[in-house]
């Protein structure tokens, strides 16, 4: 990997100054039929894999009838128990919200928050996991910004103050040790979404430098063939959507502005990125709605896995 071990620096005094601080858009009828109302895309892993799925939940209040969280949550929900994923990487959650999710998922699984403002304030880069396959090793939660470990830090160019959560997961099937991040990078800076593509693989790298592999998610409010793809990419991640050995769904945009027909030519913005040790064996974006209604302005991206 290139970037990811040549390290930028983008932690180092930041971390001391937190401390310091505390066809073109439409598949066919029947295809898209079966997508939406049909089974599950990748569904609940065999054996060894392990399936990821990455939700920008869109936040809980502000939105109109038929859009509010009441009437999306349950088809969140549907879409939650007919893939169980193994790793649920959410954006954009306000803690009552999640804890629905929370519920929603059943009792297999857990979860680990903190608001972007702290404590249970604003939204959240919240992870989901199932507790009968993983253990968590270790955690931290992190800001985009030259303070990384200070709570509510922004200095990129963002308005909006924006973090990552990152979790060290022991598989308990197979005993192996792998690390995950979920990203919510700035939607209106493109400089704060560079920055925090270099701390991805600034954080990362040291993971990297031992042998473990990585997993990093999220939305990340930009497209494909840019620099902050490019930082990424460049930096040694792989796409999941791309690097598949099966593509389930076409490469749908994720960002669907609460339209519930899919488009390739729409933004795809929420990505599954990996260390390229890590087997993709299939990948999908999840594009189901119900009475034409979507479950977010988002369509999930999902990537089953196996591990080196």
């Amino acid at each position: 990997m290139r970037n990811v071990l040549s390290r930028r620096g983008v932690l180092g005094a930041g971390l001391a100054v937190g401390a310091t601080a505390v066809a073109t858009g439409v598949l066919s009828g029947t295809a898209h039929a079966e997508e939406s109302f049909g089974g599950p895309l990748i569904g609940e892993p065999r054996g060894d894999q392990l399936h990821l799925l990455t939700f920008n939940l869109r936040y809980e209040g502000g939105d109109p009838s038929p859009r509010t969280w009441d009437e999306r949550r349950p088809l969140v929900k549907t879409v939650l128990k007919r893939e169980k994923p193994s790793i649920l990487f959410s954006q954009e959650g306000v803690f009552g919200q999640l804890q629905d999710v929370l519920e929603d998922l059943g009792d297999k699984y857990d979860w680990i928050h903190l608001g972007r403002l702290g404590g249970s304030k604003s939204e959240a880069t919240a992870i989901y996991w199932n507790t009968k396959r993983l253990k968590v090793v270790e955690y931290d939660h992190l800001w985009l910004s030259d303070t990384p470990l200070l709570i509510g830090s922004k200095n990129w160019g963002n308005n909006v103050v924006r973090m990552l959560t990152w979790i060290r997961f022991r598989d308990l099937r197979t005993g192996k040790e792998f690390y995950t991040v979920n990203n919510h990078f700035d939607h209106q800076s493109e400089n704060a979404r560079q920055r925090g593509a270099q701390m991805n693989l600034d954080v990362i790298a040291p993971w990297v430098e031992q042998g473990f592999p990585v997993v990093s998610a999220g939305d990340f409010n930009q497209v494909p063939d840019t620099p902050t793809y490019t930082i990424l990419t460049d930096g040694g991640l792989v796409d999941s959507m791309l690097a598949a050995e099966e593509q389930v769904t076409p490469v749908w945009g994720t960002w669907n502005g609460w339209n519930p027909v899919p488009s390739e030519t729409e933004r795809r913005i929420d990505w599954i990125l990996t260390t390229p040790e890590i087997r993709i064996l299939k990948a999908a974006v999840n594009t189901y709605t119900e009475d034409d209604r979507t479950p977010s302005d988002h369509w999930p991206a999902q990537a089953l896995i196996e591990l080196p």
